[in-house]
């Protein structure tokens, strides 16, 4: 059977903790890479729409109103982020949720 290494890159991430304020600072990144808010009824997620046109097409954010919970439209779908998780910059310019265990696991800090 052929075993496969996965490439070393290096990615950019942030993870959210703390109150309110921290999870816009980490929305506020994601939006200044290119994820629009996506606005209409947070409640009906179906109907949202970005507020400009994605760089990567449909993705785009919002916070969930009920929960608090920062949620990343994704190609593969809504991903929702809970407090402790990492935001993660893919390699392509993508943005997603990461449990803390598996980022852990994952990757490793490395210097500026």
């Amino acid at each position: 059977m052929p075993k496969f290494r996965k490439k070393p890159v290096v990615i950019e991430a942030r993870q959210l903790v703390g109150p309110a304020g921290e999870t816009m600072r980490v929305a506020e990144w994601v939006r200044e890479n290119g994820y629009p808010w996506l606005l209409g009824d947070a409640t009906r997620p179906e109907t949202l729409t970005p507020e400009t046109t994605p760089a990567i097409p449909g993705a785009g954010l919002w916070i969930d109103p009920a929960t608090g919970e920062l949620v990343i439209r994704t190609l593969e779908g809504d991903m929702r982020a809970t407090y402790g998780d990492w935001i993660i910059k893919g390699v392509q310019g993508e943005f997603y949720p990461c449990k803390p265990d598996i980022f852990e696991a994952t990757y490793e800090w490395v210097s500026a």
